[in-house]
């Protein structure tokens, strides 16, 4: 198979990583990639959203399947472009994206498929949203209705800290359009965790769960940002109660998609609160996370093309994968000054000997290549450092010394991802 990959970080990194690994596989190539990307796949300069150029290079390069990466190019339609152009494409129609698209849409298949989730108003008008706060108190959640890498939403612990959330959203428009209207909500309580799926439209398959680390700083401080690593497998989170949500929530929106004539292919990821009354839907989002994507697939025993293949042809009621029995972290390594203003351009050393590191593979996020192979910083999220092992503790342990590998002091990282699990443990 010739395989195209849109996107520039680490999930794409991961997913060409899984997919460079198998046997089916003639050719890769990834759009617009990066450094690492480079490694494993050969790096095409058309960007995420420039659909006539991907369409073109699918073509022309006899493209049998294309696996789209980040959520932007979904919810503009990259698949209806794709399938238009008579190329196979492994992720959502515009249609279907809006269950990442739009807070609202989300809420309404919940309510209509009768997945458990926190009570919710929306709002276009933001005194109205002001005055809906006052009228409620903290703590409360604001979410920016569309589409905001991962930072549209604030957990306001006190009443002005979510009429400051409005300000920034509707006023001040610090999401673009996507503040245009907020969708405002009862605050879960619990632990949360990401559950993911492969759809073909009809059939779930699923590819089990991770438990990610959204604020910066240690201790679960400071802003929400698009994760700064994660682990699998969840200790809150054992095989019966992955099991009881997925078909509590993923099976259920599956049906009503598809009862609505959209029906959902691709990479389905449930964000769920684990709450004293059992796990609630606070997201769907419609691709795979980011770290979540780079514990799993180094989880992954089975080749994952012909899953991808299968999903797309509508044939994954009779497939099914296989499993490592082992645990998997991933770190993510920032740019100083992530998530606010994040400082390009500093150079990155020692990767190589990081790479060295027993049962580590290190992804790239935002990083370019100089013209004599300098790495250098180039985003907020700049690489995930991923490690397997017999328990969350030695993949913890494993992953922490490739951090200590890596020379770079213009960058930051997390020094506790995984702190619940060790907690349990």
């Amino acid at each position: 198979m010739r395989v195209l990959v849109v996107g520039s970080g680490a999930r794409e990194h991961a997913l060409c990583w899984a997919i460079a690994a198998s046997p089916l596989l003639t050719k890769l190539w990834c759009a617009p990639g990066n450094p690492g990307i480079a490694t494993v796949a050969s790096c095409v300069p058309i960007g995420v959203m420039d659909f006539p150029q991907l369409v073109a290079f699918a073509q022309d390069n006899e493209i049998d399947l294309v696996v789209p990466g980040p959520e932007a190019p979904l919810v503009a339609g990259l698949t209806d472009a794709m399938e238009a152009g008579g190329i196979p494409c492994c992720g959502p129609t515009a249609a279907a994206a809006q269950l990442e698209g739009s807070k609202t849409f989300t809420k309404d298949i919940a309510e209509a498929a009768g997945i458990p989730t926190a009570k919710w108003e929306r709002f276009e008008d933001a005194e109205a949203a002001r005055g809906f706060v006052r009228r409620r108190g903290a703590p409360i959640v604001v979410k920016a209705d569309g589409l905001a890498a991962g930072k549209g939403v604030v957990v306001a612990e006190t009443e002005a800290q979510a009429l400051a959330a409005i300000d920034a959203m509707m006023d001040d428009r610090v999401f673009g359009d996507s503040g245009a209207a907020v969708v405002i909500e009862e605050c879960l309580f619990g632990e949360e965790v990401s559950l993911f799926a492969l759809c073909d439209g009809e059939t779930a398959l699923l590819l089990g769960s991770a438990q990610d680390h959204k604020r910066v700083g240690d201790g679960d401080t400071g802003p929400n940002t698009g994760g700064m690593g994660c682990y699998s497998p969840v200790p809150a989170f054992p095989p019966a109660l992955e099991h009881a949500a997925f078909e509590r929530v993923i099976r259920p929106a599956l049906a009503e998609m598809a009862r609505r004539g959209m029906p959902f292919r691709g990479f389905l990821f449930a964000g769920l609160m684990l709450t004293a009354d059992g796990a609630k839907l606070i997201e769907f989002n419609a691709r795979f996370g980011d770290p979540e994507c780079e514990v799993l697939l180094l989880k992954l025993k089975s080749d994952l093309l012909p899953a991808l293949q299968a999903a797309c042809d509508g044939e994954l009621r009779d497939f099914d994968l296989r499993w490592h029995d082992k645990a998997a972290v991933a770190v993510v390594m920032a740019a100083r000054g992530y998530p606010e203003a994040p400082e390009s351009g500093s150079v990155i050393r020692g990767l190589d000997e990081a790479g060295t590191v027993p049962n580590v593979t290190v992804f790239h996020a935002g990083t370019k290549a100089d013209a004599d192979g300098t790495v250098r910083a180039a985003g907020g999220r700049v690489l995930t450092v991923s490690a397997t092992g017999a328990t969350i503790a030695e993949a913890r342990n494993a992953a922490y010394r490739a951090v200590a590998a890596i020379d770079w002091p213009e960058g930051f990282c997390r020094k506790d991802i995984g702190w619940r699990a060790l907690g349990r443990s």
